[in-house]
Parts: structure tokens; C-alpha cells; sequence
């Protein structure tokens, strides 16, 4: 593709996220927790031109949220033109679909089929054909669920047992599990017990494993910025992936974002979540959820 057309297909894909956002205004409200003010997604991207890396924490079947991560990748790739998108929605042995997807070697379908793609795929298909579109790299991010649930059942240490071949699909070993505040959030929304330690510890095995995704795809071309989606839970506090992530490169510039549903939408106490990331985007939950 010329640069000349990529130019015209960036200022239409601008326009079009423009008019979704304008779509969607009166169902979002955006905080800066540095600044402890009200902001706009323009403030997102001029914020995120001192980052390497961007998260953006979601609530999955968030209607709204998906919109406003489709807007803003539109934005980001508008503002700095090379923006890796990374996905938790993706495995790593699923990257060879997901790249032949991107390259227009296969279809969508069989994206979905063979790439094992969520059932809400739709709800991120808008930021996966933008970066088709304009030749971005999609990074499968996430751990093979199959080895995830050996780690719930059987602890980290059954990954030791695995052929090298399939220790590429997940994070180096060994798994830092070393985060009692982490811990003690991850024993919270399990309901206060946690019957097994191995399940954090397969929760851990996420974490680090997109950590690792994201350092890799970035690694490759420091003037890349990273766009990665996923579960608030992984990433708010800045603990989970951006906890891994850290342990790997203390001098990566992290940014985050938390995307969520609020029952005070209509007048926020923004006190209540200042802790959770460098921007807030709170939804409204009178819409209806994807799923």
C-alpha cells in the first residue's frame, strides 16, 4: 500500500472513530487520576506519546468500552502511525492465524475457528481490522488455556515437565508469584477463599505470560508503542501484567488505563477509583451489555 493511501485510510479511519465517539458521548465520562481531572481521549493520546506501552483495561461484555478502544487505537495510530496491537483474546500458538489474518491470507471465519477467538470476537474486530488495514502487527498475547488449566490443577511445576517445543507458548520459568497485594485482590473476587493455590498461580501464568508477549513485541522495534487489551483485574493498580511486565524491564514506560461500568456514572466519586490507573474511563451501565 502507498503511503499516500495509508495517509487517506488513517484520516478516514480517524473520522470514523470521531464519529463513534461522538456517538457514544453521553455514555462516558474519562479522569485523569494524575491530574484529578476531567479528560477527553485527545488527552489519552497526547499523554500516551511519553509511553511505550498502553493498557487498556476492560470489562469484556462493556459495550461501551469497546467502542472506546476501537476509537482510541484509531487515535493512537493517527497520533504515532506504528501501534502494536496485543491481545489476552489471542494464544500465543494461535499467533501464525492471527498474523495470516492481518497479512488478508485467510478469512475472518477462519480466524475465529482456528485462532480458538472468544465468542464475543465481534466485540474486538473493529481493532483487529484496523490494524489489517494498515499492516500492524497483532500480538496473541495470552497463555494456551490448556496449560493454564494444567497449572490449576497440578501447580507451576508441571510446566517443567513439557517438551521446550511447547515452553515457547507460554512465559519463561520460573513464574514470579511473589505479590501479596496481588494475592489478597485475586482472593477478594474468588470470594474471600481460595480453594486452591494453584489457581493463582495459573492466574500468575496469564500475567506473565502477556508480560512477556508485550516486551517481545516491543523489544523488536523500541519505536513501536503497544496497545494491549485486557480484564481491568490484570492490570489495575498496576499490579498483574504490569507487575510482570515490570520485573522484566524496570525502564519500560507504562501507561493505564481502567475501563469499567459504574453505578454512580451519572455523578462519579471519582475518590473511589484513583487508585486503579493513570485514566479512568468510567461506562454507563444503563447500556446494554454485549453479552
Amino acid at each position: 500500500m502507498s503511503m499516500n493511501k495509508i495517509a487517506l485510510l488513517l484520516i478516514s479511519l480517524v473520522f470514523i472513530g470521531a464519529v463513534q465517539a461522538q456517538e457514544v458521548s453521553q455514555h462516558f465520562k474519562i479522569y485523569n487520576t494524575k491530574t484529578k481531572s476531567i479528560a477527553t481521549l485527545e488527552n489519552i493520546v497526547e499523554h500516551a506519546g511519553d509511553f511505550d506501552i498502553i493498557f487498556f483495561g476492560e470489562e469484556h461484555n462493556d459495550s461501551i468500552g469497546h467502542v472506546m478502544q476501537d476509537t482510541l487505537y484509531k487515535a493512537l495510530l493517527a497520533a504515532h502511525k506504528d501501534v502494536t496491537l496485543s491481545m489476552e483474546m489471542f494464544e500465543r500458538d494461535c499467533q501464525i492465524v492471527v498474523d495470516e489474518y492481518v497479512a488478508g491470507i485467510i478469512t475472518e471465519q477462519q480466524l475465529i475457528k482456528e485462532g480458538r477467538a472468544w465468542k464475543n470476537y465481534r466485540d474486538y474486530a473493529g481493532p483487529v481490522n484496523t490494524a489489517r488495514a494498515l499492516h500492524q502487527k497483532v500480538i496473541a498475547a495470552n497463555a494456551p488455556r490448556r496449560y493454564v488449566n494444567l497449572v490449576s490443577r497440578k501447580g507451576l511445576a508441571s510446566l517443567d515437565a513439557l517438551e521446550k517445543d511447547a515452553k515457547q507458548y507460554f512465559a519463561s520459568l520460573p513464574i514470579d508469584t511473589v505479590n501479596a497485594r496481588y494475592a489478597e485482590r485475586f482472593k477478594t473476587i474468588m470470594g474471600g477463599h481460595v480453594p486452591n493455590r494453584n489457581m493463582y498461580y495459573a492466574q500468575s501464568l496469564w500475567d506473565a505470560t502477556m508480560a512477556e508477549s508485550i516486551y517481545e513485541a516491543w523489544k523488536v522495534n523500541k519505536k513501536t508503542k503497544v496497545f494491549h487489551l485486557n480484564g481491568k483485574f490484570h492490570t489495575d493498580e498496576r499490579l498483574g501484567t504490569v507487575t510482570q511486565l515490570e520485573r522484566i524491564n524496570k525502564r519500560v514506560r507504562i501507561t493505564t488505563i481502567s475501563c469499567f461500568r459504574a453505578d454512580d456514572f451519572n455523578s462519579p466519586d471519582w475518590t473511589k477509583y484513583q487508585h486503579l490507573a493513570d485514566f479512568i474511563i468510567l461506562t454507563d451501565p444503563a447500556i446494554k451489555a454485549t453479552f
